[in-house]
């Protein structure tokens, strides 16, 4: 007697179609009508790589912030790709909070930032902190503004609060390293370095600076 061969799940289907065509937003309208996110978070748990891919692009696509912890586990996946996916999605996701005139509100922030508008996004944001405390993006948006503008004892405050709101905020760990290293504190440097790469252990410029650091405070 003859054996059905097993069924490509739909979800590895579409994103095998993604990679030829990569149109995410295709891909994201397809996803979004045959899959809730809490099935995405469980399939980005399987232990087949190319699934999990597939629910970990799905997730940075369509998923709020109810994705966050999923997709910061992915970052330690033992799957270089999965880790890149995440890496990108969870950014995403950072961004899906609160209602739809706060998120506008933050797109808006984030253009400023790269636009230079430092002060701008300083007073934006701290707007936008005064209604939405909650909102770990934003201490990040006007972590960067100030950075820039060289305050950089503000700039760690903030840093140090998007990461008690957000825990797998690697890029505020990272900022707050950046910060520290201008203040000359190399000690804390290197610890704020060293909690970004525990958090996302791709990020090959902050490993420099954890190597570069670690000679540099233990004397080799």
């Amino acid at each position: 007697m003859s054996t059905n061969p097993p069924r490509t799940p739909l979800l590895l289907a579409l994103y095998r179609e993604y990679l030829d065509y990569q149109d995410s937003t295709a891909l994201a309208n397809r996803i979004s009508h045959r899959y809730a996110p809490g099935t995405l978070q469980r399939l980005a748990e399987s232990p087949d790589r190319l699934v999990r891919r597939a629910a970990v692009l799905a997730l940075g696509l369509i998923g709020d912030f109810g994705a966050n912890h999923t997709l910061g586990r992915a970052l330690l996946d033992s799957d270089r790709t999965v880790r890149t996916l995440a890496q990108s999605g969870i950014r995403s996701v950072w961004t899906r909070v609160g209602n739809r005139r706060q998120r506008r509100q933050l797109q808006t922030i984030i253009r400023l930032n790269d636009a230079q508008q430092y002060q701008e996004v300083i007073r934006r944001a701290t707007e936008l902190i005064e209604q939405a405390p909650w909102f770990a993006e934003v201490w990040n948006q006007r972590a960067i503004a100030r950075f820039k503008l060289g305050q950089f004892h503000d700039a760690i405050r903030d840093c140090h609060q998007a990461l008690e709101l957000n825990p797998y905020h690697f890029a505020a760990a990272a900022g707050m390293g950046q910060a520290y290293l201008e203040l000359n504190n190399f000690v804390s440097a290197l610890e704020s370095f060293r909690r970004a790469l525990r958090l996302s252990p791709d990020l090959e410029a902050v490993r420099v600076q954890v190597v570069r650091l670690t000679r540099l405070v233990d004397g080799t």
